[in-house]
């Protein structure tokens, strides 16, 4: 196999959702991101940030359910860590509270949104 000629880069994170509706508008209000495309798609939707700069989060129909621990997941950055939490299970994110990964000095804690995928807001205040 030959070198590709141009590298290649990620171009989004999918996340698989029972209802892309709810899930558009949690990922919406969560990360301040907006849909890319006009017209809604039940089937689809990729969410993208305002000023069009960073990574995307794509939404895809699924009646997959989410895995318990899942191989790939979101971690999100927070200055204030404490208000992030809030404001997410405001929107209708759930801690997990029985992780087996925290530790005494875990910079993270799990979340899941309202389809059930899991994803850390980690604390980097510090």
């Amino acid at each position: 196999m030959g070198k590709p000629s141009k590298p290649l880069t990620i171009g989004s994170t999918v996340l698989g959702v029972a209802d892309v509706a709810r899930a558009r508008d949690f990922w919406t209000a969560a990360l301040g991101y907006v849909p890319r495309d006009a017209e809604p798609d039940s089937t689809w939707a990729v969410l993208v940030p305002p000023d069009g700069a960073g990574a995307q989060l794509s939404l895809m129909l699924s009646d997959t359910p989410p895995q318990a621990r899942p191989r790939v997941h979101l971690d999100l950055y927070a200055a204030d860590q404490g208000a992030e939490i809030s404001r997410l299970t405001g929107l209708g994110a759930r801690v997990v509270e029985d992780w087996a990964g925290y530790t005494d000095d875990s910079d993270f804690v799990v979340l899941e949104d309202p389809d059930g995928n899991r994803f850390c807001v980690v604390d980097k205040s510090g």
